[in-house]
């Protein structure tokens, strides 16, 4: 099977977000998830009649990950497909997809297991998930997918069916009918989206219910429960709405009422029944164990049952299935919080005819440029990404006394492995904005002397954090951070409305027609004194051959000799390095610098070499990353934020910090390129054809 050819980091950023803005990454148009086509993949196996193997989440050591099993237990693994388990009965699904097919294997993945059981109950997200059409009968190539939300893009997962077994017994997801097989798969799926088996192990409910639905996310402490949550839930089990809950920390151990601590449960019903003639609200609860239930009140063996008619009883009553009911009280008591997860939160309206509608917002914290840290850092406060938040007024059909604002900041994960994946703490604060102010684009520090009206809470190490509260129609400015400064992460920001809202990022409200402005470059800047002008034509013959030229080795000679010789942190030109700076600067396509060329090229050295070092304020002979968007707007270049951010992460390092052979080769290169599109450009595209693209991207 011949792998596809997976583009570069860059490359495959651009594809995405052209995709995102034709609508690719919508649950009804993923994304391919590793770049690889499940119809391209499926008719290749067809017409080869083979069975597929997936490169990608091979069936070895690698797929299970590190730390899950022992060494001797992993050297007993053996990956086996299920029609090779049971040749003739193994099926996709037995009759129907239910809560009650699976149990937890040797991963501590319950709150993945919790979110699938509350899938079930949903068939329409269920469909978005686990697509129609699968089968290990019908045009059988082991080939399988399944779909998931991940950070802001929907994405369809390919996976080979070969399943890790010891003795031929499934490892990790068990299904409770021997020949059915959909847990599994799904299991593994989600296994190569966090990269490993061992990268499922713990997890917060939320995390899946959010993957599961990619709609809106309300967290509730239920220490601090409102006092109306019996009704939300109930309203919530009515709607297209996922559920679960957890009970309070701890390893596993099971309490002499039956919970379990430091466990994920699904909420797989919320209903009231009259105990004699007194009402009770109860919730249903299922432990993806598939054993080990409550013994208090309104458990199985509870004699309140008694109390209940025998129509309400014999229906909701089901011994010994890992599903329990208990009264909202001890719900309130018992367990330590819960999650909601929907595609809309209407139902929070109860009758009400008022819609929310939503925003989001992709955005970067980058070191020196965007990460500013928490309002505990005020210099660099005001650096954070700002979102202008404008609420019109609340239509009369909505109620004007609950939240209508929920704002959701997720941070998407640095690692391709979820358990490597380094968690910064976060959270946001919302500024109301005077009206003198609204038409503003970036504000500085000084507005930010005042309070917030509202904030995240506590920041949190967390995936996500989000705050439901009320704003009143207005002008309001939300500013996402990091704790601490100097924090890289990129997040999503998604705000929910009642109110009609218009949203914008700082950025967006200085339009301006290119994304690096080369207003104030033009070469006649670049001045020289005579004594300078002697000094060049001196380092030409100096450095040039006997056919008045100079090319690249001796370039790297003349840059060592008489711009680096006793500077503190030089690192040196790379050969490489100067080839580049000789063909932006050769007009002839040579590959060498003539006279005036020469003259030209060094000029511009000499220029950027002066405005390096007036902003090496600490003197040390690199620039810091504040010093360095102070040097480029010094050259006359005045960067998007975007480009600003993507300049820092390519020439940064990790030292973040900038020498001045890097800052050379970073203006004139950046020069180069946007000089190139402003040129060839018509209204805002360029039209290259193979050629011209090959030979202006590589000569350069």
């Amino acid at each position: 099977m011949p792998p596809p050819a997976v583009p570069h980091g860059m490359c495959l950023k651009v594809m995405n977000d052209r995709n995102m803005k034709g609508g690719m990454g919508s649950d009804t148009n993923p994304l391919k998830f590793m770049d690889q086509d499940y119809k391209f993949l499926q008719d290749y196996c067809l017409k080869t009649r083979q069975r597929f193997v997936d490169e990608f989440f091979p069936p070895d050591l690698r797929s299970i990950g590190e730390g899950l099993l022992k060494p001797e237990v992993m050297a007993r693994v053996e990956w086996i497909r299920p029609t090779k388990l049971y040749p003739e009965a193994a099926e996709f699904v037995v009759d129907t997809v239910s809560r009650f097919d699976y149990a937890q294997g040797f991963i501590g993945n319950c709150w993945f297991l919790a979110s699938v059981g509350a899938l079930t109950f949903q068939n329409k997200l269920l469909q978005k998930v686990v697509p129609d059409g699968q089968s290990l009968r019908q045009n059988y190539t082991g080939l399988f997918h399944f779909r998931f939300w991940r950070f802001g893009k929907w994405f369809d997962v390919v996976i080979d069916d070969k399943l890790p077994t010891i003795n031929r017994q499934l490892i990790f997801v068990k299904s409770k009918t021997y020949n059915e097989f959909w847990p599994a798969l799904l299991e593994k799926a989600y296994a190569k989206v966090c990269g490993s088996y061992a990268d499922m192990h713990t997890g917060r409910v939320s995390e899946a219910l959010l993957d599961f639905t990619g709609g809106v996310h309300m967290h509730y402490d239920l220490k601090s429960a409102p006092t109306d949550l019996w009704e939300i839930m109930y309203r919530a089990s009515q709607s297209e709405v996922l559920m679960g809950c957890e009970s309070p920390p701890g390893n596993e151990e099971r309490l002499p009422n039956g919970i379990v601590l430091g466990h994920a449960y699904t909420v797989t019903k919320v209903y009231q029944v009259m105990s004699g003639r007194n009402p009770v609200q109860l919730v249903r609860l299922f432990n993806p164990w598939g054993d080990s239930e409550w013994k208090g009140d309104w458990s199985d063996n509870s004699p309140l049952w008694n109390t209940v008619d025998d129509e309400n009883r014999k229906q909701l009553l089901v011994s010994d299935n890992g599903e329990f009911w208990m009264s909202m009280k001890d719900f309130l008591g018992t367990f330590d919080n819960m999650d909601i997860c929907c595609t809309c939160p209407d139902f929070l309206e109860g009758k009400s005819a008022c819609k929310w509608t939503s925003k989001s917002h992709n955005g970067s914290w980058v070191t020196g440029s965007t990460a500013g840290g928490c309002m505990n850092h005020p210099d660099t406060f005001c650096t954070n990404p700002q979102f202008w938040l404008s609420i019109n007024e609340m239509d009369k059909t909505c109620e004007q006394s609950q939240n209508n604002v929920l704002v959701s900041l997720i941070q998407k994960p640095d690692k391709r492995n979820r358990r490597l994946a380094e968690h910064h703490g976060i959270g946001f604060c919302v500024f109301a904005v005077p009206p003198e102010m609204k038409s503003e684009g970036k504000l500085r520090s000084s507005f930010f002397s005042r309070k917030p009206v509202v904030t995240s809470g506590d920041f949190q190490d967390a995936r996500q954090v989000m705050k439901f509260f009320r704003l009143e129609p207005g002008e309001y400015l939300i500013v996402p951070s990091t704790y601490l400064p100097n924090k890289n992460a990129d997040f999503i920001l998604s705000i929910l409305c009642k109110n009609d809202i218009q949203i914008q990022k700082d950025t967006e409200r200085t339009e301006k027609d290119f994304l690096v402005d080369l207003i104030g470059v033009s070469e006649s800047g670049y001045t020289e004194k005579e004594d300078e002008g002697s000094k060049t034509k001196f380092l030409f013959r100096q450095y040039s051959d006997q056919y008045k030229i100079v090319d690249a080795e001796k370039l790297q000679q003349l840059l060592h000799d008489n711009l680096l010789r006793g500077r503190k942190n030089a690192e040196g030109f790379g050969l490489d390095s100067c080839r580049s700076i000789i063909a932006m600067s050769d007009l002839c396509v040579t590959g060498r610098l003539q006279a005036s060329e020469f003259d030209r090229l060094w000029n511009r050295i000499t220029t950027y070499r002066d405005i390096f070092y007036s902003m090496d304020s600490s003197k040390d002979g690199v620039l810091s990353l504040n010093e360095l968007k102070n040097a480029l707007e010094k050259t006359g270049l005045h960067l998007n934020e975007d480009i600003l951010n993507l300049m820092v992460v390519r020439y940064g390092g990790a030292s973040e910090q900038i020498s001045l052979e890097g800052f050379i080769c970073l203006v004139m290169r950046l020069n180069c390129m946007a000089s190139i599109f402003q040129k060839l450009c018509e209204n805002g595209k360029i039209s290259l054809d193979e050629s011209e693209w090959i030979g202006l991207t590589m000569y350069s």
